[in-house]
């Protein structure tokens, strides 16, 4: 099985749905631009997000095992995807990748 690398991309917060919708809460995300955990099969990485794994971990486990081409051509490189975690206020883009074996 490949080990695979999980990159946080971008951090999205969308204030005006907070206020809306949202019950104040005093912490919701631990998660850096530029942090990156390594995966190893369906083990979710120490320290990341456990419903941000949630939603990637079928692309992970996809990848893991030799998988390519998810959605048909949707990412330039076939062993990669760009997932988002199921935050609708405050989105984090992850960018997954499979790892050149050594």
């Amino acid at each position: 099985m490949k080990k695979i690398r999980i990159t946080v991309m971008r951090k999205a917060c969308y204030q005006d749905l907070m206020e809306k919708y949202e019950n104040p809460i005093e912490h919701a995300c631990d998660m850096e631009e530029g942090q990156v955990f390594i995966a190893n099969g369906w083990q979710r990485p120490k320290g990341l997000c456990e419903s941000a794994w949630e939603s990637m971990s079928p692309f992970v486990m996809t990848l893991a095992h030799g998988g390519e081409n998810i959605y048909d051509g949707w990412m330039k490189n076939p062993r990669s995807a760009m997932i988002s975690c199921n935050d609708g206020f405050r989105p984090v883009s992850f960018f997954i990748e499979t790892l050149e074996e050594e």
